[in-house]
Protein backbone atom coordinates (compact mmCIF):
# COMPACT_ATOMS: atom_id res chain seq x y z
CA UNK A 1 0.00 0.00 0.00
CA UNK A 2 1.53 3.53 -1.21
CA UNK A 3 2.31 5.89 1.67
CA UNK A 4 -1.11 7.84 -0.19
CA UNK A 5 -3.47 4.93 0.12
CA UNK A 6 -2.63 5.27 4.02
CA UNK A 7 -3.26 8.53 4.72
CA UNK A 8 -6.88 8.01 2.84
CA UNK A 9 -7.73 4.71 4.98
CA UNK A 10 -6.89 7.02 7.82
CA UNK A 11 -8.81 9.82 6.79
CA UNK A 12 -11.38 7.88 6.43
CA UNK A 13 -11.72 6.08 9.66
CA UNK A 14 -11.51 9.48 11.09
CA UNK A 15 -7.53 9.23 12.31
CA UNK A 16 -6.78 13.10 11.13
CA UNK A 17 -3.59 13.05 12.99
CA UNK A 18 -2.25 10.42 11.93
CA UNK A 19 -3.37 11.04 8.46
CA UNK A 20 -2.00 14.50 8.28
CA UNK A 21 1.30 13.23 10.51
CA UNK A 22 1.73 10.78 7.29
CA UNK A 23 0.83 13.15 4.18
CA UNK A 24 3.63 15.17 5.18
CA UNK A 25 6.32 12.56 4.47
CA UNK A 26 5.09 12.66 0.84
CA UNK A 27 6.74 15.91 -1.29
CA UNK A 28 4.41 15.15 -4.61
CA UNK A 29 1.89 17.15 -5.85
CA UNK A 30 -0.52 14.45 -4.82
CA UNK A 31 0.52 14.72 -1.51
CA UNK A 32 0.13 18.62 -1.70
CA UNK A 33 -3.41 18.30 -2.89
CA UNK A 34 -4.48 15.25 -0.02
CA UNK A 35 -2.71 17.58 2.61
CA UNK A 36 -4.96 20.44 1.21
CA UNK A 37 -8.07 18.25 1.40
CA UNK A 38 -7.46 17.15 5.17
CA UNK A 39 -7.01 20.86 6.05
CA UNK A 40 -10.64 21.66 4.37
CA UNK A 41 -12.04 18.61 6.48
CA UNK A 42 -10.50 20.47 9.40
CA UNK A 43 -11.83 23.74 8.45
CA UNK A 44 -8.75 25.13 8.44
CA UNK A 45 -9.13 27.26 4.83
CA UNK A 46 -6.47 29.45 4.48
CA UNK A 47 -3.68 26.41 5.09
CA UNK A 48 -6.11 24.60 2.64
CA UNK A 49 -5.76 27.29 0.28
CA UNK A 50 -2.28 27.41 0.61
CA UNK A 51 -1.40 23.44 -0.02
CA UNK A 52 -4.13 23.59 -3.42
CA UNK A 53 -1.74 26.17 -4.86
CA UNK A 54 1.43 23.81 -3.93
CA UNK A 55 -0.44 20.97 -5.34
CA UNK A 56 -1.70 23.50 -8.89
CA UNK A 57 -5.11 23.06 -7.70
CA UNK A 58 -7.76 25.85 -8.06
CA UNK A 59 -8.87 26.20 -3.99
CA UNK A 60 -11.91 28.24 -5.07
CA UNK A 61 -13.61 25.99 -7.49
CA UNK A 62 -13.13 23.01 -5.80
CA UNK A 63 -16.20 20.32 -4.98
CA UNK A 64 -17.41 19.67 -1.78
CA UNK A 65 -15.34 17.85 0.63
CA UNK A 66 -16.63 14.64 0.05
CA UNK A 67 -16.53 15.36 -4.12
CA UNK A 68 -12.60 16.54 -3.60
CA UNK A 69 -12.27 12.95 -1.63
CA UNK A 70 -13.91 10.91 -4.86
CA UNK A 71 -12.04 13.15 -7.03
CA UNK A 72 -8.80 12.46 -5.38
CA UNK A 73 -9.12 8.45 -5.04
CA UNK A 74 -9.83 8.65 -8.94
CA UNK A 75 -6.86 10.61 -9.65
CA UNK A 76 -4.90 8.21 -7.27
CA UNK A 77 -5.74 5.38 -8.71
CA UNK A 78 -5.46 6.84 -12.30
CA UNK A 79 -1.78 7.04 -11.31
CA UNK A 80 -0.92 3.96 -9.65
CA UNK A 81 -2.80 2.23 -12.93
CA UNK A 82 -0.36 4.27 -15.41
CA UNK A 83 2.92 3.55 -12.44
CA UNK A 84 2.37 -0.17 -12.47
Amino acid sequence: MSLLHQVLQDLHAGRWNAAHDLVQKDDSMLAAWLHGILHLQEGDLEDAENWYNRAARHFRSRGSLQEEIALFEQTLAAATLNND
